[in-house]
């Protein structure tokens, strides 16, 4: 990592940035989503009527908007600093274990995004159906069930993985010299 240039070292900061701005919206988006219903049946809570929920959704669209944007930038700066670093996968496993981790989940997020993108578009630029609002989010809760939470746990592991280092192989050809 010290013989980077500074272009991918500038995605890389930018990917990390991106990373942990992604990561903590994420995490208060689903809190702030899974406390509108009780229990696993999907049952709005009993303080939650018609009158407040548009102003829920509302408030819940700036969380919504910026996971999505983040997280399409996460993807873009990684992949870039992938493509311009000069680090070899083969030698750096944690990076290897980084980059299937990211990748792997990628397509399941995609999918969820495009429910995000559809509440998004109800909420600023169609006709605010509270009950249509109401079942894509019981619909992206149901679909996957408890990805999000398996998807938070391993972007904990990227962390530890990036900290760490494990599974560096060692050239011994560049040590004797």
């Amino acid at each position: 990592m010290k013989n980077q240039n500074l272009i991918s070292k500038i995605f890389l900061y930018l990917a990390a940035l991106t990373g942990i701005l992604w990561i903590g919206s994420y995490i208060s988006r689903l809190i702030l989503s899974y406390q509108l219903f009780d229990g696993i049946d999907f049952t709005l809570r009993t303080y939650i009527n018609n009158q407040n929920l548009s102003a829920i959704f509302t408030i819940l669209d700036a969380a919504t908007i910026l996971t999505f944007l983040v997280y399409a930038m996460f993807i873009l700066f990684f992949t870039l600093f992938l493509v311009t670093s000069k680090i070899s996968l083969r030698q750096n496993g944690w990076l290897f274990i980084i980059s299937l981790i990211i990748f792997l989940t990628l397509p399941f997020e995609a999918y969820l995004m495009i429910i995000d993108y559809k509440t998004i578009m109800i909420i600023n630029f169609g006709h605010f159906d509270q009950a249509t609002l109401l079942s894509l989010y019981i619909k992206r809760f149901k679909i996957l069930g408890s990805f999000p939470i398996i998807e938070i746990l391993s972007y904990f592991a990227v962390l530890f993985f990036s900290l760490f280092r494990p599974l560096t192989r060692i050239n011994i050809k560049q040590n004797e010299n």
